[in-house]
């Protein structure tokens, strides 16, 4: 899954700001052939996830061109969440306010026996995501250290609110294949 929040680094490959605009996509690695050379000066920034949970937990969303069809049903369940369809510009605006706080991370508290699979959460210092039954680490490679879930308990969470609204209504994301054994 590949990341797209503008353009991140200067002419000398550099990253130079985090976020340039309020639109963040998460694109397909492979689509209609197109082919980029990471990091071309003046043009958008590849962001690399291990999975689309990781991509949603770091607040983008699907995009509208090589993720068309989950990007229909991801603003179909955002208007089953929220009364009504929304602009993607709305949802963007939205997610943008719910991605940061000033430079920082932004993260709120949930019950953790609410939680939908595919929700991010910090465990003892670290992001694991929430799947069935169990909690599994985070890593660059894949999810590591599995746990049993926590029955109850209010836990602080890194996707985004609206994100969590959209799981809760029904959009399962895709996951690295080391979740599933």
């Amino acid at each position: 899954m590949m990341g797209n929040r503008g353009v991140l680094h200067d002419d000398r490959r550099r990253i130079v700001r985090a976020t340039q605009v309020k639109r963040w996509i998460a694109c397909a690695l492979e689509f209609r052939g197109r082919h980029r050379t990471v990091m071309t000066p003046r043009s958008y920034t590849e962001l690399f996830f291990l999975d689309e949970a990781t991509a949603f937990a770091a607040g983008h969303r699907p995009c509208a061109e090589c993720r068309n069809a989950d990007y229909k049903r991801f603003r179909a369940l955002w208007g089953a969440s929220f009364g009504a369809v929304a602009s993607v510009d709305a949802i963007d605006e939205v997610l943008h306010g719910e991605r940061l706080n000033g430079r920082r991370k932004r993260t709120s508290r949930e019950e953790i026996s609410t939680l939908p699979d595919g929700t991010y959460i910090i465990m003892d210092g670290a992001a694991v995501v929430v799947w069935g039954n169990e909690l599994a680490a985070w890593t660059e490679s894949g999810y590591a250290r599995r746990f049993p879930r926590l029955k109850r308990g209010e836990v602080e969470v890194l996707t985004p609110p609206s994100i969590v609204a959209v799981f809760r209504a029904g959009y399962r994301p895709e996951v690295h294949p080391s979740l599933l054994r």
